[in-house]
């Protein structure tokens, strides 16, 4: 129990994945104090110290709303987007505490967990013990690189599944195994999306052998959310901007507008 219970924790996007981490904090004691679009951030920091303020907006929102946050509040951050990397938040004055989510949340569910979803920075103690809470296993990683390998990893996993789901739907289970010859193609895309966006090098085999274990870990988990599209899209504007051949991603949004337009 925590030894503060009126402390507070700022929850900045109270959607599916916020109200996880809002209730592992109620569940510790802590105040939650929610931040909406219409708040007022610069009184709430000169009103208050929170513990954390863990940012669960949408990815597409991220960045309008790193770039509108008090510095005071740049070594309490708790960041939890997909699609996320290292450049993403880079230009912060103090690196953030950044989570891996391996567990989907839905409406009108409860937290289904994949894995063990994998944390690192200031506050990496306070999260894993939210979501111990909540029976939801992390654990903090030691260093920045390890970071850094874990967000690629959960980028291929969300892009290779939405991308690869776009021309055959099915679950994962299904792709792996009815389709390997798609999947290590879209994999070998996405990867060289990745690489081209961070500072070490992905190892094709430990990036296949890491994805199918997430694989097994809920391995009727559907391929194709609403986001796939715009996941593409967007995929292929990176690659645009970089620069990238990704010649199956191509190949697959060449199909997807076919289809739409027939």
């Amino acid at each position: 129990m925590n030894n503060h219970p009126l402390q507070d924790i700022f929850v900045i996007g109270l959607g599916e994945l916020g109200s996880v981490f809002a209730r592992g904090a109620l569940k510790l004691g802590y105040r939650v104090t929610p931040v909406l679009r219409h708040s007022d951030l610069q009184a709430l920091a000169n009103s208050a110290q929170p513990k954390a303020v863990i940012v669960c907006v949408g990815e597409q929102d991220l960045a309008q709303t790193l770039n509108q946050l008090p510095t005071a509040w740049h070594d309490k951050l708790v960041l939890i987007q997909n699609e996320l990397l290292p450049k993403d938040f880079q230009h912060l004055a103090i690196a953030p505490t950044v989570i891996s989510v391996w567990f989907e949340k839905k409406k009108g569910m409860d937290s289904k967990l994949v894995q063990a979803s994998p944390v690192y920075g200031p506050l990496a103690g306070l999260v894993t013990q939210l979501l111990a809470s909540l029976d939801l296993a992390a654990y903090p990683l030691t260093n920045a690189t390890e970071l850094e390998y874990q967000l690629a990893l959960k980028n291929v996993y969300i892009l290779t599944t939405n991308i690869a789901g776009l021309v055959v739907g099915g679950d994962v289970a299904g792709l792996a195994q009815q389709h390997p010859a798609l999947l290590a193609e879209v994999v070998a895309d996405v990867m060289q999306l990745q690489q081209a966006q961070i500072n070490q090098t992905l190892v094709t085999d430990q990036v296949m052998q890491d994805l199918l274990t997430a694989f097994d870990g809920d391995p009727t988990h559907k391929c194709m959310g609403r986001s796939a599209p715009a996941r593409l899209a967007r995929a292929l504007q990176q690659a645009n901007a970089l620069g990238l051949a990704v010649p199956t991603l191509r190949k697959i949004t060449t199909q997807t507008q076919a289809q739409t337009q027939a």
